[in-house]
């Protein structure tokens, strides 16, 4: 009987083994499809801050909190705008470089934050590939050169010859030694062999204030704050940056036309995470972007902000800065040229 008994539990055995081993499978699996569900699905569950490295009122700041409302209303909680400007925009994207990659901290990354800081500053307290999670472009605006109304040149032409006769004398704006604006004055004076002074400032809209007061000479301005300005004829507009003419301002040639054989700088803008976030929050972010800058309101609140939005995966992102940053460094070693003019 106990043989019997044996035998015919052997079968048993087994099959309850079978069951635990199943039962097991299945609870680490839910535990994978938990964590996987925390890391991404859920998020996120509380709000989100978004660092802009900038003032606010200035133009970036601006595009920020369109984008942020947007992508507030998309995945249902409050993206916080986190102004933390200083330094050309360092401290505030060395602050998102360090915050931790949960998911709850990103930032507004720039053509000054991201390529032209590494180009000109070697000891910059953050690596723009590195330490960064691309998540999306946001998109591109140019700037404008802009003269004082009593200033006597009407053109690009005009302006280089005052500039040369009249060396350093003539002052422009920037935001800063490691700026964009910085760039588009150096590579200006780089192409027309002209030496002009810099004044730094903390926005450009408060430079063109100086600028309409006579208190400056030249800026080259980003174009939110500066078309107002334009259409009422207290600053007089030379040229753009881009490569072609610009929608808002149609009548205004590019320096290009006025010249200056391969000159384009284009501001640009996109958000990141610190670097090691989640890949399913960096993805959904992603998504939420994408249907964030196909939103006709979001299209039409930008473009009033002169940005042409462009929605990018992370890798074109970070290979923008890979190559921006490869050019700006070029530059900054680059002998004076000669402009035809």
């Amino acid at each position: 009987m106990n043989m019997i008994f044996q035998r015919s539990n052997r079968p048993f055995h087994r099959s309850r083994c079978a069951l635990i081993l199943l039962l097991g499978v299945t609870l680490i699996s839910a535990a994978g499809s938990a964590t996987a569900q925390d890391k991404g699905g859920k998020w996120p569950d509380r709000p989100v801050h978004f660092v802009v490295p900038f003032p606010a009122g200035s133009a970036t700041d601006t595009v920020a909190r369109i984008v942020a409302q947007k992508l507030g209303s998309e995945l249902g909680q409050p993206f916080v705008i986190d102004n933390r400007a200083g330094a050309s925009g360092e401290i505030g994207t060395s602050l998102v470089a360090h915050a931790a990659p949960d998911g709850y901290t990103i930032g507004l990354a720039t053509s000054s934050t991201h390529a032209v800081s590494a180009a000109l500053n070697p000891k910059l307290p953050y690596d723009p590939v590195a330490d960064f999670t691309p998540v999306s472009m946001i998109g591109t605006e140019p700037y404008v050169l802009l003269v004082s109304p009593t200033l006597p040149a009407k053109d690009v032409a005009g302006l280089i010859a005052l500039a040369k006769a009249k060396p350093r004398t003539l002052n422009y704006a920037s935001a800063g030694p490691s700026s964009l604006a910085h760039i588009a004055g150096s590579f200006f004076q780089l192409l027309t062999d002209v030496e002009l002074t810099e004044v730094p400032y903390k926005s450009s809209s408060q430079a063109i204030l100086d600028l309409a007061e006579d208190r400056i000479q030249i800026q080259f301005g980003t174009l939110a704050p500066t078309l107002g300005q334009i259409r009422a004829g207290k600053v007089r507009p030379l040229a753009v940056t881009s490569a072609g003419r610009i929608e808002s301002l149609p009548n205004v040639p590019t320096l290009q036309e006025a010249g200056l054989t391969g000159y384009e700088v284009v501001l640009w803008m996109a958000v990141v995470m610190p670097a090691h976030a989640p890949p399913a929050i960096a993805t959904r972010l992603n998504q939420a972007m994408g249907d964030a800058l196909a939103a006709k309101d979001v299209v039409a609140a930008l473009k009033a902000q002169g940005m042409e939005p462009g929605h990018t995966t992370p890798a074109a992102l970070r290979a923008r800065i890979r190559a921006e940053t490869a050019k700006w460094r070029s530059l900054t070693t680059a002998p004076r040229v000669d402009a035809q003019h």
